[in-house]
């Protein structure tokens, strides 16, 4: 083979790999709308909610050592007459709850 046959080839390869790994990566990546609906539905299994929203950019959270691409959202319920708010961190790659916390 010639060396410009073998750098075509390389040139080829390295395309069709990246082409490739872009496209699992963004296929593999939670939506925020499903993102928030998933954790509207892990809240409503403690009782209704009034309100939710989400961050629609992913950012980084560190817990336990560890550190995640996540979107921040956060729920409204309305308990014994006043309404609470608590935050939510949900994992872009899994859609898993990483984290809530009552909010201030």
């Amino acid at each position: 083979m010639s060396k410009k046959k073998v750098l075509l080839a390389a040139a080829l390869g390295i395309a069709v790999g990246y082409i490739a790994r872009e496209q699992v990566n963004n296929q593999t990546k939670v939506t925020p709308e499903k993102a928030l609906n998933h954790a509207k539905e892990m809240f409503k299994r403690q009782g209704p909610i009034s309100g939710s929203w989400i961050y629609m950019k992913p950012e980084e959270l560190e817990r336990n050592g560890l550190l995640y691409d996540v979107y921040r959202g956060g729920v409204t319920r309305n308990i014994d007459g006043s309404n609470k708010q608590y935050d939510f961190y949900v994992d872009t790659a899994t859609g898993a709850v990483i984290d809530t916390e009552a909010a201030v």
